[in-house]
């Protein structure tokens, strides 16, 4: 019973769910891929990672917009050059996202710019093991988020519609969110390292000496490989595989890499 320091009886609540995100319970899963298309996901290691909140949506370009208006530093002409690569929100005319693509997720967009959004919003990026985890939905040892088959019907790839789609025109996966494999590239928070699977410690992993806090306010001083995840619209079908893992530095930016954030 939950009782006032006066020791009367007090209102019990249950904390608010998050809008437009989806909760992760903790559980355990084997991590990785022994299959060919995902050779530097091995080996396959299990892992246990705690409950957690994830964007239902990777972030749209009406979401940035929104967080541009109120951190004017990340703005497409403000932006400082060590955030970028040149090529930052290269599709928007100033501060305006292209017309029609409202509910498209924001492209051209840097690991730096994606943690800031992040800290903007009260949150941060998954970690790998998170966002391989959430990916899964559920399923053990498949490839995609939902089996080991793939075609044009489950996701966009290999520039099969030609560009980013707006969430929701694919089927979830059984955690109930959208484009976990397709659409665009996810940054993750990890440091990208080959031979991070070896040495993975068992419950909720990162890779790199640092915990995930000290990563997100200390962000504007790393400069080493992160992670993406997911696979974009231009993807090859082996990149959608949900243990492929791609590395980048974290000021590159392209048409199709993208985010979603945890809580």
């Amino acid at each position: 019973m939950c009782l006032t320091e006066k020791d009367e009886p007090c209102m019990e609540t249950t904390p608010s769910h998050p809008d437009n995100m989806t909760l992760i319970p903790a559980g355990t899963f084997e991590m990785g891929s022994n299959d060919a298309e995902s050779p530097y996901a091995q080996p396959v290691h299990t892992v246990h990672v705690e409950a957690f909140y994830m964007d239902t949506y990777t972030v749209t370009n009406l979401e940035y917009r929104r967080f541009l208006s109120e951190n004017s530093r990340w703005q497409k002409d403000r932006i400082d050059d060590r955030f970028h690569d040149g090529d930052y929100l290269l599709n928007w005319e100033d501060n305006s996202y292209p017309a029609g693509r409202a509910n498209h997720p924001v492209t051209w967009v840097s690991w730096y710019s994606a943690i800031a959004y992040a800290l903007w919003a009260g949150k941060r990026l998954p970690t790998e093991a998170e966002w391989e985890y959430a990916a899964r939905g559920r399923l053990s040892g498949k490839k995609y988020p939902w089996g080991d088959v793939l075609s044009a019907a489950n996701a966009n790839y290999d520039r099969n519609v030609g560009d980013t789609t707006a969430g929701g025109r694919y089927s979830a996966n059984g955690y109930g969110l959208y484009d976990m494999s397709g659409n665009v590239w996810e940054w993750c928070l990890d440091l990208y390292d080959d031979d991070f699977y070896f040495t993975s410690p068992r419950k909720n992993p990162r890779s790199g000496a640092n915990e995930p806090e000290w990563i997100m306010d200390n962000f504007m001083d790393i400069s080493t490989e992160r992670v993406l995840r997911g696979g974009g619209w231009s993807a090859s079908p082996e990149a959608l595989c949900v243990a492929y893992r791609l590395r980048l530095l974290p000021m590159n930016t392209t048409y199709d890499y993208g985010f979603r954030c945890v809580l």
